[in-house]
């Protein structure tokens, strides 16, 4: 009797440690596909902090809140079952549909480099967002529908790397995925957008360094988020590009890729020591022309050719 029950915790404690390693296997094999997806979690960082840039400070945090909420709703409920279905019936269809997103991405660089050439020498505008106003809302809205299109990215290029795991495994795997990434994402927002009241809090501080230190935060700030805006367009291009030049060799057209394959491979022998660098950016510059050429053609398309046609309707009457 008792032999048979030390064998049954035996063989409990062996189930208990391979369920541990199972665990173990699927949290790295998130993080792996969390870290695949880093451009895209870049861009979203990035381009968060636009949507409250210019929110009275009070409501910073709540509309953070309310973005995480809806950018989660976005991967859980909408994105992760889509994706599961097509990685398990429709999996060719997964590198046409990154391209969509990838496009859609390089539109948006493309349309946000024009809006800020046309912006300059414009004056400031009101304030987007009121306290519990309609505006705030279309704030909210505005943001979760860019996110959208961006947590579905992270989302596929996660599914892709994870795309031989068992489908439970899979199914695991992204949905930590989603949790982890989008509580780093909207994390690291509030930090960002919550910074200047930490400045303005040690500025007011009695110590000569604390203030010292609120001080450089406050002048600091406004360079942040004009930084963190050339980010996110410069990461908007340069993942869609990327993705579009590593979609194109998937279905067959090998040329644009090995071209600038064998770029950055020429331009690694050829530096030494840091090879791996600079033909890293070579490919990382490739890529963000090609997306914002595509971007551009699409903008054009989308926008400037019917402005003309319209233009020209008039003309002809």
């Amino acid at each position: 009797m008792a032999g048979g029950l030390f064998a049954l915790l035996d063989d409990v404690a062996a189930m208990a440690k391979l369920a541990a390693a199972s665990v173990d296997d699927i949290g790295a094999a998130a993080t792996r596909a969390g870290l695949k997806s880093a451009g895209v979690v870049v861009d979203d960082t990035a381009v968060t902090p636009q949507y409250v840039s210019d929110v009275s400070p009070d409501r910073e945090l709540p509309i953070i809140r309310k973005i995480a909420v809806g950018s989660l709703r976005n991967k859980l409920f909408f994105i992760l079952p889509a994706v599961l279905l097509l990685s398990q019936f429709l999996e060719w269809l997964i590198t046409p549909l990154l391209m969509v997103g990838a496009t859609y991405l390089c539109y948006e660089g493309a349309e946000k480099i024009l809006h800020a050439v046309r912006a300059r020498g414009e004056e400031d505008h009101a304030p987007a967002a009121v306290e519990g106003g309609e505006s705030e809302e279309s704030v909210v809205s505005g943001a979760i529908r860019t996110d959208f299109i961006l947590s579905a990215e992270i989302m596929v290029i996660a599914l892709k790397e994870v795309a031989e795991e068992p489908f439970i495994s899979r199914t695991l795997i992204l949905i930590g995925v989603a949790i982890g990434i989008t509580i780093l994402v909207y994390g690291v927002v509030a930090l960002i957008v919550k910074m200047d009241d930490v400045g303005l809090a040690l500025s007011r501080r009695s110590s000569r360094p604390t203030q010292r230190i609120g001080h450089g935060l406050l002048r600091g700030m406004p360079l942040l988020l004009r930084t963190l805006s050339v980010v996110g367009v410069a990461a908007m291009l340069w993942v869609g590009g990327h993705i579009l030049l590593v979609g194109l060799d998937d279905i067959g057209w090998h040329l644009p890729y090995e071209l600038v394959h064998h770029a950055e491979e020429a331009v690694h022998e050829a530096t030494g020591a840091v090879g791996g660098l600079l033909g890293w950016t070579v490919n990382t510059l490739a890529s963000a022309v090609l997306g914002l050429v595509v971007g551009a053609v699409v903008l054009a398309v989308l926008h400037i050719l019917p402005l003309r046609r319209g233009h020209d309707e008039p003309a002809g009457h």
